[in-house]
């Protein structure tokens, strides 16, 4: 099965899986499975790392990052194409739960467009199920 991950599920899966779910820490291990990240999550880290962001401390430079993702997580990075975007520009917002980040909307849109299943433990994530997200909750 191929698993789409949010941001912070590869920061928890590749340094701190404590914070990791039983249940989703066995199906990142499972080699039977795909993981998968958006190329928007590699961005978004390397824009963390270049914010002086607190993952310094654990990435000395930003291709770090990436050595980690596809090296020592074997980790696929989805790059995005324009049936993302098209996604994108079609998702209803969570006005209601002031869910306004541009980088969770593309990470969703992903998982929605590749009928991925994706794994996060934001709670504003769920709003979105109804538009076709298959949400895997890291509880």
């Amino acid at each position: 099965m191929r698993i789409l991950i949010d941001t912070h599920i590869f920061i928890w899966y590749s340094k701190v899986q404590s914070n990791l779910s039983r249940d989703v820490y066995a199906m990142l291990q499972d080699y039977e499975n795909e993981i998968c990240i958006s190329g928007e999550s590699v961005r978004e880290l390397i824009a963390l790392w270049n914010h002086k962001q607190h993952i310094r401390r654990w990435w000395k430079k930003p291709t770090d990052i990436l050595t980690s993702i596809v090296d020592d997580c074997n980790i696929t990075i989805l790059y995005l194409k324009k049936e993302h975007y098209d996604t994108y520009a079609r998702l209803q917002i969570n006005v209601a739960e002031n869910h306004f980040d541009p980088s969770d909307h593309l990470i969703i849109s992903h998982a929605i467009c590749n009928h991925i299943p994706l794994i996060s433990d934001d709670v504003k994530f769920k709003f979105y199920r109804n538009q076709g997200l298959q949400l895997i909750e890291n509880e």
